[in-house]
């Protein structure tokens, strides 16, 4: 419905009606005679809300709070991520319980993603050494839990909410062979660090056997087509070393702890 104004000049906002923040215009109107307190309160229909939006985002929310909760008080951590398909016997399962000893001996807190294969020899590692060996799990339709060398364990259903808990808690991410999980944090971490959304940390690909052809790609496919700068390339540290991957992460965190 327009109204004239003072000028002459026609105003067209349409009719609407508002529901708390919410406003709608137009057919796309509410044209429901209850309050939400009334429906609330006077629930005894179908349980189907409990899968609407709005209710999912109070889950996210819980699950936000649970998070933070959880991790607030722990010490200055590495995020490990990679493959659950390590099987016990493989070098790279050595390879994690050796990393995650040594995060331990250095004074961090090792983070995975609680599950089997390359996470959980970082976390046995971690745990055997006296470390604190943490655990992100994740809701998945095959079910895997978290291993049994998780000192701290929280497990999420939601991928993004799981992702901002390793962000905000680690000084450093350090990625063992790993396949699209493994790659899909390898690169979130990198945009974050790239645009600034995080202090910068380093990012280790371990194993250049394995990471070699990614990085080759980086530099001779991306860099070269002007997708990156030479700076964002500087941003990954390639090693074979545990030894030098730790240095890594202990000079990111000397300079970052100097600075604050």
């Amino acid at each position: 419905m327009t109204e004239e104004k003072n000028n002459g000049a026609v105003d067209e906002r349409p009719s609407e009606k508002r529901r708390g923040p919410v406003v709608e215009r137009r057919d796309r109107k509410d044209d429901r005679t209850t309050t939400t307190d009334q429906r609330l309160l006077d629930s005894r229909g179908p349980s189907d809300w409990v899968h609407t939006d709005p209710w999912r985002v109070l889950r996210i929310q819980a699950e936000f709070v649970e998070g933070f909760g959880a991790l607030a008080e722990v010490p200055s951590a590495v995020t490990v991520f990679g493959s659950a398909r390590t099987g016990r016997d493989h070098p790279e399962y050595q390879t994690g319980r050796e990393l995650g000893a040594a995060l331990a001996e250095a004074g961090f807190a090792a983070i995975t993603g609680g599950g089997p294969g390359a996470m959980e020899a970082v976390n046995r590692g971690c745990s055997e050494a006296g470390g604190f060996s943490i655990g992100l799990g994740i809701e998945l339709p095959f079910e895997q839990g978290l291993n049994p060398w998780v000192d701290l364990g929280v497990n999420f259903r939601y991928f993004f909410v799981r992702k901002t808990m390793f962000i905000k808690y680690s000084q450093a991410f350090i990625c063992l062979p790993g396949g699209f999980g493994t790659l899909d944090e390898l690169f979130e971490a990198l945009t974050l660090v790239q645009t600034k959304k995080v202090t910068k940390f380093p990012v280790v690909l371990f194993g250049t056997q394995y990471w070699q052809g990614l990085y080759d790609w980086i530099q001779n496919s991306v860099l070269e087509g002007g997708k990156v700068g030479e700076k964002d390339l500087t941003l990954l540290h390639l090693t074979d070393d545990i030894d030098d991957a730790v240095r890594v992460v202990k000079d990111a965190h000397k300079a970052w702890a100097d600075a604050h």
